[in-house]
């Protein structure tokens, strides 16, 4: 992991867009209060929303192996379910 910048509570008010960029791009701060350290900003961790097809491949081949009869068995409790109406109160 990256070390992080210390920057002061008056940096932050005062550069607070160029601090916020550099967080959006990856970048991490301590912020400081006199002279205490009393918070982090760290960029928020992103998911992906695509997975490559080699990797989607690699992790099925490696993936534990799935009863179809269990399946089905899972499927028929599932759809034997009643649900409840939203409109009969």
């Amino acid at each position: 992991m990256a070390a992080q910048h210390e920057i002061t509570q008056r940096d932050l008010r005062s550069r607070s867009k160029e601090i916020m960029d550099a967080v959006q791009g990856g970048q991490s701060f301590t912020v400081t209060r006199d002279g205490h350290q009393i918070g982090e900003l760290i960029p928020l961790r992103r998911r992906r929303r695509f997975v490559p097809r080699g990797e989607f491949a690699a992790m099925s081949r490696t993936a534990p192996g799935m009863s179809l009869d269990a399946f089905r068995t899972d499927q028929s409790a599932t759809a034997e379910q009643e649900t409840d109406d939203p409109y009969a109160r």
